[in-house]
């Protein structure tokens, strides 16, 4: 289903993404929803896609994520 927020995020990716990355997952999440609407694998999809979007400006340092220097 898709999110409202960064608020019906997990407890686990608010404490560590920072809010930008949260609203990038959130945001790339419900796209997928809507964009695959017609798979039976729809909320899966729509997790590996917003994974991707995060992971292109961000970076995992220990259990935190901070942002890469270089989108290169």
């Amino acid at each position: 289903m898709p999110y409202a927020g960064r608020a019906d995020l997990s407890p686990s990716l608010q404490r560590r993404l920072p809010m930008h990355a949260q609203d990038i997952h959130y945001n790339a999440f419900n796209n997928a929803w809507t964009s695959y609407r017609r798979r039976a694998d729809r909320q899966a999809v729509g997790h590996r896609v917003a994974w991707a979007a995060v992971k292109r400006p961000y970076r995992r340092d220990g259990d935190r994520w901070v942002r890469r220097t270089s989108l290169g």
